[in-house]
């Protein structure tokens, strides 16, 4: 999604991750503005660098704003200014030029905010306001006198002679009212009238300086909402060359153990793989647990990876990886899969199963969805399966749904004998001829997971006929 760029990888992290905490209304307003950002590609890039221009214009200006002097303030602020107003207009032309073909309510109330609010003569009436903030022509200021005759209520006024200066001095000799010059070499004078100056034009100075945080301020939050929907045209496009189909999901409320899909593929399996790969079809409506069991290398990994994948891209408002989805909202997404031994050698790998399964545990609530990728399985087989059977106890109790891959038969077989309101069983489909189709399909647990499938692969059919073949794959379990 972010194509290299480190702000979109930071925004796209951040949108997907936040996910479980939209509501069907957001998820819904996403879905259309994604929708007008698919329809609409050109266009969307187009604005989004031009708002990635505007948020540059304050690093790339040549004018300081270091210190406290207002001069340097008001100067580089009407820099600033001119160029960001030059950045909106053309916004304002791109987006109203497309504005009847949005569909969606977030652009069409981007087109009427810049329509309305930032139309041709606004746009003029600012421009020629920051040429007279240049004071390129002088300045007028007025003051009053206050105790010790102090200067007090220094102001900055507009000018209403509007006679270029050289043209002032030159037919109009005479000037009215007292002045005085100050002498070339005074440099007292001269700080006293700097500093007057400033006095003068500090107000006005802080002001545009707040104008312009207030739009960079707009440019920066348009940036991250573009940034987001330019990552989603960059997965979407990406997905497409691969032959993997998208669509958009049907959100549904938390709680109405809503799950079906058809063609649901793993999408970082084929962006990895860069080519399509299997989808699978499930109607698990009804349903508050899964337990997928069966043959090694059968895609039960990918088919877990999916179904949490297409959950986040579901509540972040995008698109997921297949032909047809609907599912509920949860409240938080939690996975558990096995790790690598600790080469620290500070604890065992089924100590730190159940670490991390116990940090789980302290953020889970109700609505959560949970995926298990063959926990429990660093130790023997009735031990694993008893811990794996009374924590999915627990989770269901509860109210949270598990989707749970495993090789523990004796956990699966107990389960499947005596199964626990809204379970469904699914198995990795293994051909007659051994071969994978890496679809999963509803089935009972099997005893074995064709461990000798793996060994033949590896070492051929002569090794396997030969009777060498080892015990744990001529039992399966390899």
């Amino acid at each position: 999604m972010a194509g290299e760029d480190a702000f979109l990888f930071e925004v796209v992290r951040r949108a997907l991750l936040s996910g479980p905490s939209n509501d069907i209304d957001t998820i819904v307003y996403r879905q259309e503005v994604v929708r007008d950002a698919l329809a609409h590609t050109d266009v969307l890039r187009q604005c989004y660098e031009l708002a990635v221009e505007a948020t540059e214009v304050k690093r790339k200006s040549h004018w300081s704003f270091v210190g406290n002097y207002p001069t340097s303030t008001l100067y580089g602020a009407v820099h600033v200014l001119g160029a960001l107003v030059d950045v909106l207009e053309k916004l304002r032309e791109l987006v109203v030029a497309h504005g009847r073909s949005f569909e969606s309510r977030g652009m069409k109330a981007l087109c009427s905010m810049l329509r309305s609010g930032f139309d041709a003569d606004y746009l003029a009436r600012v421009r020629a306001r920051l040429v007279e903030l240049k004071l390129d022509h002088g300045m007028l200021l007025s003051a009053r006198l206050s105790q010790g005759n102090e200067g007090a209520d220094y102001a900055l006024h507009e000018m209403t002679d509007s006679k270029p200066y050289w043209l002032d001095h030159l037919w109009n000799r005479r000037e009215s009212g007292y002045s005085f010059r100050i002498a070339d070499r005074d440099q007292a004078g001269a700080q006293a009238l700097s500093e007057l100056r400033n006095r003068g034009i500090n107000e006005v100075a802080n002001a545009l300086a707040q104008s312009m945080d207030h739009i960079l301020g707009f440019f920066g939050m348009l940036r991250t909402e573009l940034a987001f929907h330019v990552g989603c045209i960059n997965l979407h496009a990406k997905l497409a060359a691969l032959g993997v189909p998208c669509c958009f999901p049907q959100p549904r409320a938390a709680g109405t153990r809503c799950l079906q899909f058809e063609g649901l593929c793993d999408a970082s399996l084929a962006l990895g793989m860069a080519r399509g790969v299997v989808g699978n079809t499930l109607d698990a409506n009804g349903r508050q647990l899964a337990i997928v069991t069966g043959a090694n290398q059968g895609g039960k990994s990918s088919f877990l990876r999916s179904v949490g994948l297409a959950q986040l891209m579901m509540q972040s408002g995008l698109f997921v990886a297949a032909e047809s989805f609907a599912g509920e909202l949860c409240t938080g997404l939690f996975t558990h899969y096995k790790r690598e031994e600790d080469v620290s050698l500070h604890s065992g790998k089924f100590d730190e199963e159940l670490r991390r399964l116990s940090t789980l545990i302290e953020h889970i609530r109700p609505g959560a969805l949970i995926l298990f990728n063959e926990s429990f399985a660093s130790t023997n087989e009735l031990e694993g399966s008893e811990i794996a059977r009374q924590v999915v106890g627990a989770l269901l109790e509860r109210g949270i749904k598990v989707f749970f891959v495993t090789h523990l038969y004796a956990f699966a077989r107990g389960l499947f004998d005596h199964p626990p309101e809204g379970a469904v069983f699914l198995r990795a489909e293994r051909l007659e001829d051994g071969r994978r189709s890496f679809r999963i399909i509803a089935g009972a647990p099997q005893e074995t997971s064709y461990g000798i499938d793996l060994y033949r692969e590896v070492f051929g059919n002569d090794a396997a006929q030969g009777g060498n073949l080892p015990v744990a794959a001529q039992a399966g379990t390899g």
